[in-house]
């Protein structure tokens, strides 16, 4: 592109347009992005075609059975992402105006994240801050980061393979993961399990428990004790891993402070080994580059001098 090219770029660009593409990406499809967007789909296909004579680029490969994103079309998402979730601020930016502190928090969180911590901070940070309110949605971790490295959510609460580059984080709390099997399993009644009795049992697990994840030291304990060559069920929500334990779909991992209350109650029953378990840690993310609203600076230094004032050791939950 000339120079004179870019510098017209933005202003001759129908925004619109940006939004209908990050829209067919989304959905995988023309057909599935008409439907999203209440249009017709020869709209659709006319946007997306009007988009690539501006850019200059092809964007989507289209073919019959066929639906693929160039990379030249994966670039342009991930910055139409951006700017999304930067117009996304705009209410809450808007809200400063207002003498008490006004504005919405998007929080972005892995499946069942449970910590007494967290939730006394939001109790007090929403007592103190009446008028600031919040949205919480649910994905898997990888995406969480995502979604915060995107500016499509003001904070998230995952799990980490290792600390993003662009990402802050704080270790909001700590959990160790133990086996567990349900009432349905032969060993729920045995009185003393040993470890080589799990041997070449069918398992469940976390999609993030693959090599690389931040579930990883499962896998390893698995192999250890010789459990099934792969699993049975996997999911990425807790409480489905847990309904298929529950199943006895196959044995699998819990936070054990999570677990807890099942335990008791007699729906699970937790299995060897009971020392030396994976200690994971659950991270708080935020963005840097975000600029962030009077709501979301007030919300995030609090929680990082609250929680920090609190020992780690205290923050780490067993059963």
């Amino acid at each position: 592109m000339d120079q004179l090219y870019k510098q017209r770029f933005s202003w001759n660009l129908d925004w619109n347009l940006l939004r209908t593409f990050m829209v067919v990406v989304e959905q995988h499809g023309i057909s599935k992005a008409a439907d999203f967007l209440g249009l017709k789909q020869p709209t659709i296909s006319a946007a997306l075609k009007r988009l690539e004579q501006h850019t200059g680029q092809v964007l989507i490969i289209r073919k019959p059975n066929e639906f693929s994103v160039t990379r030249a079309g994966q670039v342009l998402y991930t910055e139409c992402a951006k700017i999304f979730g930067s117009v996304s601020q705009l209410p809450s930016l808007l809200d400063a105006a207002h003498a008490e502190l006004r504005g919405h928090l998007s929080i972005a969180t892995t499946s069942h994240v449970i910590s007494d911590h967290f939730d006394d901070f939001l109790n007090s940070f929403s007592n103190a801050h009446p008028h600031v309110t919040y949205s919480f949605s649910v994905s898997e971790s990888d995406e969480v980061e995502t979604i915060v490295s995107q500016n499509r959510a003001s904070f998230g609460i995952c799990l980490l393979s290792a600390p993003p580059k662009n990402l802050e984080t704080l270790v909001l709390y700590r959990e160790y993961f133990g086996l567990f099997c349900g009432a349905r399993h032969p060993l729920f009644e045995v009185e003393d399990i040993a470890p080589e009795d799990l041997e070449g049992e069918p398992f469940v697990a976390f999609q993030t428990e693959a090599e690389g994840g931040p579930l990883e030291s499962m896998s390893r304990l698995r192999a250890r004790l010789k459990l099934a060559n792969s699993w049975r069920g996997v999911s990425s929500s807790l409480n489905e891993v847990r309904r298929m334990i529950m199943a006895n779909i196959g044995v699998g991992a819990l936070p054990l402070h999570v677990a807890k209350q099942d335990v008791e109650a007699r729906r699970l029953r937790q299995l060897p080994p009971y020392d030396d378990l994976p200690l994971v840690n659950i991270y708080l993310v935020s963005n840097p580059a975000r600029r962030q609203s009077d709501a979301e600076a007030t919300f995030l230094s609090a929680c990082v001098a609250e929680l920090s004032a609190i020992d780690i050791t205290e923050r780490t939950y067993e059963a």
